[in-house]
């Protein structure tokens, strides 16, 4: 027969064992996030300095926040002198992309305005790929370089609607659209696209792609050798090819495009580049939504399948 002594023991022990996977919980957040936080050192080249900053833009770029908020750290920090913009992407959305453009261009102008009292240069390093969107903010800075196999270009604009009306109609699946406004269902699947529409619809990417091709001659017009029209159908070019009608200015990776800028600014302190990251905060549930922005980070397209994805989308 149990006593309540012994009743109020069993509670007292059962509570310090979750106590216990409690604390080794937390103590294994803590030391996964500090792995996460931590700052690469694989970039110092021995450790010698931080003259240069990178920020690194990876995969499908469908916001902008994270990136602008990286080039206003690498703008306020005070041992870099200059950005490097390393850029690894197939492209994405347009409003993000034109977002980071405009980050670009304010703080590398800032610079030029103020004889390098504040900004900073801003260069673009091409890492495998940097086409469309990617392409867009590359052409933002005051230069590019590129290795000669990056794939490079494909300076266009897309949309896609799928058209299930027919498979639809095949199952006997019927859909209703209840709407206001004539065309606030273009697109929707259960219904074919009328000429209309899809006049209305390329009259837009027309605007788009056209403010595309000007955001980029803002920074290139006396490099692009061609018609800027004609090199912008959406093709797209291997880093070498791109150099030869001006789309990338020297042929370099991201270590020797370091050292030429580093000379060229005649930076004093050793060459180093500095990977700036976001800083993450500590907490268990703040822990759990880095793991899941690490896990939604991943870029599944290039995972799944393998070929390039080479558009610039709405």
């Amino acid at each position: 027969m149990n006593t309540p002594q012994n009743s109020n023991k069993a509670v007292y022990g059962v509570f310090m064992i979750v106590f216990f996977f409690f604390v080794i919980l937390m103590m294994f957040a803590i030391y996964t996030v500090k792995v996460f936080d931590r700052e690469e050192d694989m970039g110092l080249l021995g450790k010698d300095g931080n003259s240069i900053a990178v920020i690194e833009v990876n995969g499908v770029i469908m916001e902008s926040q994270k990136i602008v908020e990286l080039l206003q750290a690498a703008d306020k920090d005070k041992e870099s002198k200059a950005i490097i913009l390393r850029i690894n992407s197939p492209g994405g959305a347009v409003g993000p992309t034109q977002e980071i453009y405009e980050e670009i261009r304010r703080i590398d102008q800032k610079f030029d305005e103020t004889n390098g009292k504040e900004g900073k240069p801003i260069y673009a390093s091409f890492s495998s790929m940097a086409a469309s969107g990617g392409y867009y903010i590359g052409a933002a800075a005051r230069r590019i370089y590129a290795s000669p196999g990056t794939v490079t270009g494909s300076i266009g604009v897309i949309m896609e609607f799928m058209d299930a009306s027919e498979l639809m109609e095949f199952a006997k699946v019927k859909m209703n659209n209840v709407k206001a406004g004539r065309y606030k269902d273009i697109g929707h699947p259960n219904r074919k696209m009328t000429d209309e529409e899809k006049d209305l619809l390329s009259h837009t990417m027309a605007v788009v792609h056209k403010q595309f091709i000007g955001d980029i001659m803002k920074m290139r017009k006396d490099k692009i050798k061609g018609d800027i029209v004609e090199l912008a159908q959406g093709q797209i070019y291997s880093g070498e090819e791109a150099q030869q009608v001006g789309l990338v200015d020297e042929l370099a990776g991201l270590w020797e495009a370091g050292r030429r800028i580093h000379e060229e600014l005649k930076i004093e302190q050793k060459f180093g580049l500095k990977f700036m990251k976001k800083k993450k905060k500590m907490g268990v549930l703040d822990f759990l939504n880095n793991v899941d922005e690490s896990i939604s980070n991943l870029d599944w397209s290039a995972i799944l399948q393998k070929t390039p994805m080479l558009m610039y989308k709405m």
